[in-house]
C-alpha cells in the first residue's frame, strides 16, 4: 500500500481511536463532498462558457483527472498518473498539434477542469460505494456544460464503471464502449471487492449502461473471463487472432441507435516495448500504431473516454509510458472534439 493511502487510513483510524460522534465525521464529510463537487463544477462552467464564447465547437474534449489507485489488485501507482500524463501532453519535446491537425492550446478543442481530489474525500473516510457516486457526478457536472465531453485520466480502471454509469444516465440510454486492454475486467468481484479494477466491466454491463462491449488486446484472460464473457454477450478479441480480426478491426463503426460511443484504453492494451510504465505488464500486446489505426478509422460519436492504468511509479525507461499515455490522450482529443 502507498504512504498516502496508509496515511489516509490512519487518519480515519485516529479519529475512531477518539470516539468522534458519527454525525460529527458525517457532517466533515458532507463539507468535503461539497467543496469537491463545487470546484468540479465552477471549472467545468468556467471552461463552458470559454468553449461558447469563442464558438463554433459542437463538441469539446475536457480533461478531468480521476487519481484512484486502491482498486487496484496488484500496485497502486496509477493513482500518480493524472499529473505525469498532463506534464508530458505539454511537454517542450513535441508540438501541440494532433496528427491531423488539431490545436489542443485551442480551448475548442480541449480543455482540463483538474481531479477530483479521491484521497482527500478517502481521508474523511468516505467508502467506494459513495466514492464512485462522487466521480459520477463530477462527469455529469463537465457534461452539464456544452459543448464539453469528459476524457477522463485515470487511476486504475475501477473508475471506468463510475464514468460510464454517468455517461449513460446523463445521455438517457447505454452506448457502445470498445475497451482496449490485456485483460478483461470483468470478474464478478475480483478478490471479493466489486469495485476492484478487475471487475469494472462486470458492473457496467450488469447495470445495463452499454449494448455492446468490444474488448480488444485480451492477452491474459482465464475460465471466468471467458464466461462473464458470454453472459454478457461481449465480444472479445484476443491477440492471438489479432491478425485475423486486424480488417474488421480498424474499420468499425459503433454506436448507431444508442446514445454514442465510449473508448476506454488500459495503457496495458500496449505490448509492454511500446509501454513498460504499468502495472501489469503482459507481453504479445498492440503497437502503438495499431491502436492509433483501431482509434483514428473507427466511424462513431465518441461522447466520452478514458486513459487508464499507466503507473508512473514503474515508467522507468526516462518518462516514456507517460509520453505513450499523453499522446493516447492527444489523440483522442482529436477524435472527440469537432
Amino acid at each position: 500500500m502507498n504512504r498516502i493511502a496508509t496515511k489516509g487510513i490512519h487518519y480515519i483510524h485516529k479519529l475512531n481511536a477518539a470516539n468522534v460522534p458519527s454525525d460529527l465525521l458525517q457532517k466533515g464529510q458532507e463539507r468535503v463532498i461539497d467543496a469537491s463537487l463545487t470546484l468540479i463544477r465552477e471549472r467545468a462552467k468556467l471552461k463552458g462558457e470559454l468553449v461558447r464564447a469563442l464558438g463554433g465547437a459542437k463538441a469539446s474534449t475536457s480533461l478531468l483527472g480521476v487519481p484512484l489507485g486502491h482498486n487496484s489488485s496488484f500496485l497502486q501507482g496509477p493513482a500518480f498518473a493524472p499529473p505525469r500524463i498532463r506534464e508530458a501532453i505539454w511537454c517542450g519535446s513535441t508540438n501541440s498539434a494532433t496528427e491531423e491537425g488539431k490545436e489542443l492550446k485551442d480551448p475548442r478543442v480541449l480543455t482540463d477542469v483538474g481531479d477530483v481530489p479521491v484521497q482527500e474525500i478517502r481521508d474523511c473516510g468516505v467508502d467506494d460505494e459513495r466514492l464512485m457516486s462522487i466521480i459520477s457526478e463530477s462527469v455529469k457536472l463537465v457534461m452539464a456544460e456544452e459543448p464539453l465531453r469528459p476524457l477522463v485520466l485515470g487511476g486504475d480502471h475501477s473508475i471506468s464503471y463510475p464514468v460510464v454509469r454517468a455517461v449513460s444516465e446523463k445521455l438517457g440510454g447505454p452506448v457502445d464502449i470498445l475497451h482496449l486492454d490485456a485483460h478483461p475486467d470483468i470478474y464478478h468481484a475480483f478478490e471479493g471487492n466489486k469495485f476492484s479494477h478487475a471487475s469494472s466491466f462486470a458492473r457496467i454491463m450488469e447495470g445495463g449502461y452499454a449494448r455492446r462491449l468490444l474488448q480488444v488486446g485480451i492477452r491474459s484472460i482465464n475460465s471466468e473471463g471467458r464466461e462473464q464473457g458470454q453472459k454478457y454477450g461481449v465480444e472479445q478479441y484476443e491477440m492471438r487472432t489479432f491478425s485475423r480480426d486486424r480488417d474488421f478491426l480498424e474499420n468499425l463503426k459503433l454506436g448507431e441507435g444508442v446514445k454514442g460511443v465510449y473508448i476506454s484504453i488500459d495503457v496495458d492494451c500496449l505490448d509492454p516495448a511500446f509501454a513498460p510504465g504499468v502495472s501489469h505488464i503482459e507481453p504479445g500486446g498492440l503497437s502503438f500504431r495499431d491502436v492509433m489505426n483501431i482509434v483514428q478509422n473507427l466511424q462513431g460519436d465518441i461522447v466520452a473516454a478514458d486513459v487508464v492504468e499507466f503507473n508512473p511509479q514503474r515508467d522507468t525507461v526516462d518518462g516514456m509510458t507517460a509520453m505513450v499515455a499523453a499522446k493516447l490522450v492527444r489523440e483522442l482529443t482529436a477524435k472527440m472534439s469537432k
